[in-house]
C-alpha cells in the first residue's frame, strides 16, 4: 500500500512538471564572445538540477573516501566489542556451570592487555567481567599463580574510580574469607563506603568475618541486624546468636561479675538453651562464683527441666550447699523418679556429711536407674562409714555397669568425699 502511494505521488508530480513545462516559453541566453548559447528555461532548470545532483554525489564520494579509515576503525572496534561480550558472557555461563577450566579459557579470549582494556564502552565492561570471572574460576581451581594474575587484571580493569569497584571489592573479600585470609578481607571491606557497607551482601561478609575472627560482639550485632531486615529467619539466626553468646561467656570466665551482668542481658528465650546455660554455669564455677552459678541453674530449671544441668549444680564446692539441698528437694516433688536429681541430692548430702540422707537418695536413684556414677558414690559412702564389704560390692557393680554400657561419665564421683572426717558411728547424720 505504501509503495502504491509513492508511485501515484511520483506520477502526479511528473504530470504536473510536464504541464508546467508546456506553458513555459522562456529561455536562457548565455553570451561568451565570440560564442552565444541559447537554452529553453525548462532545459536550463533540468540541467541545474542534474548539476547539483552530480556535485552532491561527488562531494559524498570525497567525504566517504576521507572518512574511510575512521569507519573501518569503528567497524573493527564494534566487531571486537561484540567478540569480547560473547567471550565474557560465555565465561560467566561456564562459571555458573562449574566448568572452571573452560571459564578461564573463555575469559582469556577477551581482548585486553594488562592494565589497558582494548576499545571502550562494552569492551571495557567485558574486560572487567572477564577478569572477575577469571578470578573466581582460578580460586575454585586453587591455582595461586592464576589467582594472582587475575587479581592484578581485575584491579587494573576495575580501578577505584570505576563503576565496577564495589563488585571487585566484594569478590575479593568473599574469596579472602573462603581462604581464611581475614586481614585481606578486612582491608577489602574497609574500602567500601559507609553506604555500601550497609548493603545486605556486605553485612553477610561482615558476619563471616566476625565469625572467623571470633569477634562475638560484632557477630551478635550483625546477626540481629540481618534478622531485623528479614535476611535471616529466626531458625537461621538463633544458632548464630547462641554461638556468639557462648563466645562472649568464654571471654568473661575470669570476670564473674561481668559474666553475671552479661547473662542477665541475654534475652530470656535464649537463656533457656541448655548448652548455653551449661557454658555460663561452668564459667561461674571455674571462677568460684558458686552462688551465682546456683542461682542461674535454679532459674533455668524452674522454667525448663533439664537433668543435665544438675551436674554443674552439684560440682561447685562452695556456696550454700544446704540451700541447694532444699531447692533439690523442692524439685523432687515434681520429678520424683528423676535418677539424676536423686543422685545430685545424694552427692550434696554426702558433702554435708548427712550420711543417712545421702545413702537413701543414692539408693533411690539406683532403684530408678542403675549406673556407674551411683555405684561409685555408694562405694565411697560405704568407705566413709567403714563398711568395706558393701563398698566392694558397689565397686564390682560399677565395673559391671562399665562393661554393660550403663556408665555415665558425665556424673563423676563427688570430689573431696574421701576428705570428709570419718563418722563416729554408722548412724551419724541419720
Amino acid at each position: 500500500m505504501r509503495a502504491l502511494f509513492w508511485l501515484l505521488t511520483l506520477a502526479a508530480l511528473a504530470i504536473g512538471l510536464a504541464l508546467l513545462g508546456r506553458i513555459s516559453d522562456g529561455y536562457v541566453l548565455w553570451v561568451i564572445p565570440p560564442w552565444r548559447i541559447e537554452l529553453s528555461l525548462n532545459l536550463f532548470v533540468l540541467a541545474q538540477i542534474l548539476a547539483l545532483a552530480v556535485a552532491y554525489l561527488l562531494l559524498r564520494v570525497i567525504n566517504k573516501t576521507l572518512n574511510l579509515p575512521r569507519v573501518v576503525g569503528e567497524y573493527r572496534a564494534r566487531r571486537a566489542r561484540l567478540r569480547d561480550e560473547r567471550a565474557a558472557t560465555e565465561a560467566l555461563r561456564l562459571l555458573w556451570e562449574g566448568r572452571y577450566g573452560h571459564a578461564l579459557k573463555s575469559a582469556g579470549k577477551v581482548g585486553v592487555t594488562e592494565g589497558n582494556p582494548r576499545g571502550t564502552g562494552g569492551t571495557a565492561s567485558s574486560a572487567v567481567l572477564a577478569a572477575l570471572v577469571g578470578l573466581k574460576a582460578a580460586h575454585a581451581l586453587h591455582d595461586p599463580e592464576r589467582i594472582a594474575e587475575w587479581l592484578v587484571r581485575a584491579r587494573a580493569t576495575a580501578p577505584d574510580q570505576s563503576a565496577w569497584r564495589t563488585a571487585r571489592l566484594m569478590i575479593e573479600a568473599d574469596l579472602a574469607l573462603e581462604t581464611r585470609s581475614f586481614d585481606f578481607a578486612q582491608t577489602a571491606l574497609d574500602e567500601l563506603t559507609p553506604k555500601e557497607r550497609r548493603q545486605i551482601s556486605a553485612l553477610r561478609l561482615d558476619l563471616r568475618l566476625a565469625q572467623g575472627r571470633s569477634d562475638w560482639a560484632e557477630m551478635l550485632r550483625i546477626t540481629r541486624l540481618l534478622e531485623k531486615h528479614k535476611v535471616l529467619t529466626v531458625a537461621q539466626a538463633l544458632p548464630l546468636r547462641l554461638r556468639a553468646h557462648r563466645g562472649m561467656l568464654d571471654g568473661l570466665q575470669d570476670e564473674p561479675a561481668q559474666l553475671v551482668r552479661y547473662w542477665e542481658g541475654v534475652p530470656a528465650a535464649e537463656r533457656l538453651d541448655l548448652p548455653l546455660a551449661q557454658r555460663a554455669a561452668r564459667a561461674l564455677n571455674s571462677a568460684g562464683a558458686c552462688a551465682e552459678s546456683a542461682r542461674l541453674i535454679e532459674d533455668f530449671l524452674d522454667d525448663q527441666w533439664e537433668s543435665a544441668l544438675l551436674e554443674d549444680y552439684v560440682n561447685c564446692a562452695g556456696g550454700d550447699v544446704l540451700g541447694r539441698i532444699a531447692h533439690c528437694e523442692k524439685w523432687l516433688h515434681e520429678h520424683a523418679n528423676d535418677a539424676a536429681l536423686l543422685l545430685a541430692l545424694g552427692r550434696l548430702c554426702a558433702r554435708q556429711q548427712l550420711w543417712g540422707k545421702a545413702q537413701s537418695y543414692l539408693e533411690a536413684s539406683l532403684a530408678v536407674a542403675a549406673n556407674f556414677a551411683v555405684h561409685i558414690e555408694l562405694a565411697h559412702l560405704c568407705d566413709q562409714l567403714e563398711r568395706p564389704d558393701e563398698a566392694n560390692r558397689h565397686y564390682r557393680a560399677a565395673a559391671e555397669c562399665m562393661t554393660t554400657g550403663q556408665a555415665h561419665p558425665s556424673h563423676p564421683p563427688l570430689a573431696g568425699v574421701n576428705a570428709h572426717p570419718l563418722p563416729t558411728s554408722p548412724s551419724r547424720g541419720r
